[in-house]
């Protein structure tokens, strides 16, 4: 019995009319990859036709050689692309071609900037490659057959790329999916064997399974050329990935990207390997050269694709590779996995496991070989996918020395945001006598960059690793040294520059303290709870005041960040430094009838400068405008209600 029994005429999601548009407008800028596209999807439904018949081969019936047919019709002015693979159900064809089910698809459409460069990429990166048809058609139509439905539960969609499209039931004797373009007049050149050969083979010549033609021969009677009953086939029709390394070319590996990755863009860098041993199996990795636009959106799924000796298993095996190494894109066919291997299966198992290990330390030599050699293809990949690599050095211990050699950070070496500075050019840099790296945390790189914290190692040109991205809290936390040296916070514990100091400087820094302890001890009474201890800075030069966490408290840049994600967090009192050498402390000293305003002011200040609220706003001002007021000469003249 039919699923449909009658045309339905049915609106498009809104996403889809937008993007639409946008292809009809010929956003991509080579408009002939809509049949790359189409194959894709026709290479991918093969794909799951054999996974599926690996636990019901009755869905092959009659017909178990897949293969992707393309044809044209110069009268009728079509082209088609056919397949035998997996076919769609009515619901499968609202689902897939009526809406975009893709999380991040408002993201996707709010990065949009105008840009017909830019957009096409994007749209490239979405992945709705069936839309590009509409490139070099006015009307689509696609009669589609899920494998195990009978003939008659076939279904007829087509639409002129507006806002609408029907959907009718349909007859189709086998399995499959015809998809019919009717040309716009402009693409006359597409209805010759020639030019779609021609298009195939730069394309899809990767496709694991054979794209045929029908051949053409010469007619003297009718003077043209008449198609023939023999199938020729257009591309080599093996994986690429199980080929020699020296029979693929430069070209051949870019387009197989595209079609793993649905990218428009060739790849950053690749690496293709077989590993034999205990597990046998072929790795075609590829370093995208762009993030997506989906890149930190959890929902989404991720991963390699996996085949088990050539057959289709899943298209994204998150377990073969750790999460921080989630943008790489590629394939792995292994000979030792059972086909009917699932989900739960891959978690647990010890093959899995080894190419998992296998594959990371693949990815780490491949970017080990860009940062080393190809300096301005490593800056392009850290620009995209720096911060999720940084993930990686609290992820995976194993690796963990090898990830921090790769990693990047702005520092007041160039006091540029751009993050060029490794870690073995900063202890390239390091004075004599200095024994950790040193660095500064801040949401902002402005806030980093013109930290109090900082004063005595500018003073003294010690260089500062500038942090402000939410993922370098993480970082520091998994990263406790590097090469023997300590990473060592600019804002936490007391600082100790003792083997960089003069034996006249060390005893200065005593004296002060000696100096200022009745002070100290005056402005701990009048802040009460809200510090922890006060004492004279050796970290000033400048500023009057500054914040500092305890040595195994929790600093307040990562305070923040987590009060910020809903966590808890434990309560832990500031320490304040104090510069004695600053006017305003120097006044403080001096101060007797105003000081615990004077106090306050001095916390609020080093709270807001290291990136803090206050906890009562309105009262920083008010004790602002009264000092400033006071100091005038004028007394102060804010009238308070209900004082």
């Amino acid at each position: 019995m039919a699923t449909a029994a009658t045309k339905e005429t049915l609106g498009f999601q809104a996403e889809v009319k937008q993007l639409l548009h946008l292809m009809i407008h010929s956003l991509y800028g080579n408009k002939e990859i809509f049949l790359r596209e189409l194959i894709s999807n026709a290479s991918d439904a093969a794909d799951k036709l054999r996974f599926e018949a690996l636990s019901d081969s009755a869905l092959y019936g009659a017909d178990a050689d897949l293969k992707i047919r393309v044809s044209f019709d110069r009268k009728a002015r079509t082209v088609a692309v056919s397949d035998n693979g997996v076919g769609m159900s009515r619901d499968e064809v609202v689902q897939n071609i009526g809406t975009i089910a893709k999380s991040g698809t408002r993201e996707f459409f709010q990065s949009l900037t105008g840009d017909q460069a830019k957009d096409a990429r994007l749209i490239g990166q979405f992945g709705v490659g069936f839309y590009s048809s509409f490139i070099v058609a006015d009307r689509v139509t696609l009669v589609t057959r899920r494998a195990g439905l009978a003939p008659d539960q076939a279904v007829r969609w087509e639409s002129d790329g507006g806002g609408e499209f029907t959907i009718e039931a349909a007859e189709k004797e086998g399995r499959g999916t015809d998809v019919v373009l009717h040309l716009r007049d402009s693409e006359d050149e597409l209805l010759s064997d020639s030019r779609l050969k021609g298009i195939l083979r730069k394309y899809s010549d990767h496709i694991a399974i054979p794209i045929v033609m029908k051949k053409l021969k010469w007619d003297k009677e009718k003077s043209e050329e008449t198609f023939t009953d023999e199938d020729e086939t257009i591309n080599q029709a093996s994986a690429l990935w199980a080929r020699p390394k020296s029979d693929i070319t430069e070209e051949q590996y870019q387009e197989f990207y595209k079609h793993v990755a649905h990218d428009t863009d060739t790849p950053l860098a690749y690496t293709h390997n077989r590993v034999e041993g205990r597990q046998e199996y072929v790795q075609l990795l590829y370093i995208p050269a762009r993030a997506p636009f989906d890149l930190w959106d959890r929902r989404e799924r991720r991963g390699l694709k996996l085949y088990v000796r050539r057959v289709f298993i899943m298209d994204d095996a998150e377990q073969l590779l750790p999460a921080y190494l989630r943008f790489v894109r590629g394939v792995v066919d292994s000979n030792d996995l059972p086909l009917n291997i699932s989900r739960e299966i891959l978690q647990e198992s010890r093959d899995i496991e080894a190419i998992r290990a296998g594959c990371t330390k693949r990815v780490l030599s491949l970017l080990e070989d860009l940062a080393e050699n190809q300096k301005e293809k490593y800056a392009t990949f850290w620009k995209e996918f720096g911060r999720v690599l940084k993930e990686g050095v609290g992820e995976d211990f194993a690796n963990r020395e090898r990830i921090a050699k790769l990693l990047r950070f702005s520092s007041t070496h160039t006091d540029s945001e751009e993050q060029t500075v490794s870690l073995a050019d900063y202890i390239a840099r390091m004075k004599e006598g200095q024994d950790s790296i040193y660095y500064a945390t801040a949401e902002t790189f402005l806030a980093a960059k013109n930290s109090p914290h900082l004063e005595i190692f500018r003073k003294r040109s010690i260089e500062v690793l500038l942090l402000s991205e939410r993922v370098d809290e993480w970082l520091v936390a998994n990263l406790p040294e590097y090469e023997g040296k300590a990473l060592a916070s600019v804002a936490k514990g007391e600082l100790d520059l003792s083997k960089l100091q003069s034996e006249e400087e060390k005893k200065e820094e005593a004296t002060h303290a000696g100096e200022h302890r009745a002070l100290v001890a005056k402005l701990k009474d009048a802040l009460g709870d809200r510090v922890k201890e006060v004492r004279v800075s050796s970290r000033l030069t400048s500023s009057p005041s500054c914040l500092v966490a305890d040595e195994h408290d929790m600093g307040g840049n990562l305070s923040r960040i987590l009060k910020a994600v809903g966590q808890k967090v434990p309560q832990a009192k500031p320490i304040l430094e104090i510069n004695p050498a600053h006017p305003m402390v120097k006044r403080l000293n001096e101060e007797k009838a105003r000081f615990a305003d004077w106090s306050n002011l001095l916390f609020d200040q080093a709270l807001l400068a290291e990136g803090g609220q206050l906890e009562d706003p309105a009262g920083f001002v008010r004790r602002m405008n009264e000092l400033m007021l006071e100091m005038a000469g004028e007394g102060s003249r804010i009238i308070v209600p209900g004082r």
